[in-house]
């Protein structure tokens, strides 16, 4: 049975990457967004998160939230986001998969610091991460959604290669062996998607780095 998804603010970068990947294997994709489609979804449905119901989401499989924000007066949106739409798939079949940030990882085995906390960390990155962070302290209190949340690797590319190829990991940030945490955009959608098909990690956070 072809899945049917829906993709949440969709004309960000990533999300549109998902919906190419999606597309490319079947899946029936609606497209949600605030302004004119700029997606290969061929079904596009002009709405804001925050005036998304129960009904325009009751036919999917699962739901991707792609809401990303940079404005450091409106990054609260990221949680509120997410918050939002935990809330209206409680209780049901439908998936919620996030697109998450890598600054909430943890950086040892006891779980009590995390990337975001080395002194390494781009000060600039960190108010972002934060709000990533408190995005997933709100589905980790979503107790009756099906919610996971995908972390990429620190290194986030937008234009990186394609290599059709990632590694899998759960809570903790990890390098590949080339001793990197990089994920283009391009691969990042295929752990995405794959997830949709075939995982079912949930009410879990997982994150991909490029093999």
């Amino acid at each position: 049975m072809t899945k049917k998804i829906a993709v949440v603010a969709a004309n960000g970068r990533v999300a549109k990457e998902i919906i190419s990947e999606a597309v490319s294997r079947g899946f029936d994709v609606t497209a949600f967004g605030r302004h004119e489609n700029n997606t290969q979804a061929a079904r596009y449905v002009r709405k804001d998160v925050f005036e998304l119901t129960k009904a325009d989401l009751q036919e999917f499989n699962a739901v991707v939230d792609a809401v990303g924000v940079w404005q450091l007066t409106d990054l609260y949106v990221i949680s509120k986001a997410a918050a939002y739409l935990a809330d209206l798939l409680k209780g049901t079949a439908t998936r919620l998969l996030v697109v998450g940030g890598a600054g909430s990882l943890y950086v040892n085995p006891e779980h009590t610091s995390t990337l975001e906390l080395q002194p390494d960390f781009p000060a600039s990155y960190k108010p972002v991460s934060a709000a990533h962070g408190a995005a997933l302290a709100v589905l980790r209190a979503s107790k009756d959604t099906k919610w996971t949340y995908v972390s990429p690797a620190a290194d986030f590319q937008a234009d990186g290669q394609k290599t059709g190829k990632y590694l899998l990991g759960g809570e903790e940030f990890m390098l590949n062996d080339r001793q990197q945490s990089v994920i283009s955009y391009a691969d990042y959608a295929i752990a995405m998607i794959d997830e949709i098909e075939n995982g079912d990690h949930v009410q879990q956070r997982i994150s991909v780095v490029e093999a």
